[in-house]
């Protein structure tokens, strides 16, 4: 080999050294794991969203409640003083049990279905404030990707603790 060779060779080894070490550098992959439903039990916002939906259904639960009562109460004594009463009176009784049976449920569906809306309507804001922390958590700790779900996470990946704390900084801070 001439001496020409052995010098292009040397100077080749490490170029191609420092190519391979820079192509596995980054090929590194950085991931992140937040669980959600931790997020929606532990972080402040989600506390406060559940506190604003438990006072403001609140009344309306109780009502639903007293009417459930006062349901079950006609129609216990309805079934103690049956025996005793004329068959039209027995009709009667009953078809006004069934009308209050009917708007109780009216009712009761209602109550859901309005209760269910606005639930939807916090968590949904809840989930777009712990998206946006997540995004700055993931780009301030350059991870490439954040997963929600996952069959197996190592703990070491999971950052549901930095997002929790962040949101509640946020909510400390008066930022919604």
């Amino acid at each position: 080999m001439t001496p020409l060779l052995r010098v292009a060779g040397a100077l080749l080894i490490p170029a191609f050294m420092a190519a391979g070490a820079s192509v596995h550098a980054q090929e590194t992959f950085r991931i992140g794991f937040v669980n959600p439903d931790r997020v929606l039990r532990e972080a402040q916002p989600a506390k406060a969203a559940q506190a604003k939906l438990e006072a403001e259904f609140l009344k309306r639960e109780k009502d639903l409640t007293a009417l459930g009562e006062a349901l079950k109460a006609a129609s216990e004594r309805f079934e103690r003083e049956a025996p005793t009463l004329s068959e039209t009176q027995r009709v009667a009784r009953q078809r006004a049990l069934v009308d209050q049976d009917r708007e109780f449920q009216r009712r009761r569906r209602e109550f859901q279905e309005d209760l269910n809306a606005r639930k939807n309507e916090e968590l949904q804001q809840v989930y777009e404030r712990a998206n946006r922390v997540v995004k700055q958590v993931a780009e301030a700790e350059k991870y490439d990707a954040i997963l929600q779900e996952a069959i197996y996470i190592n703990p070491k990946h999971d950052i549901t603790e930095k997002v929790i704390k962040a949101l509640n900084a946020s909510t400390s801070a008066g930022g919604k």
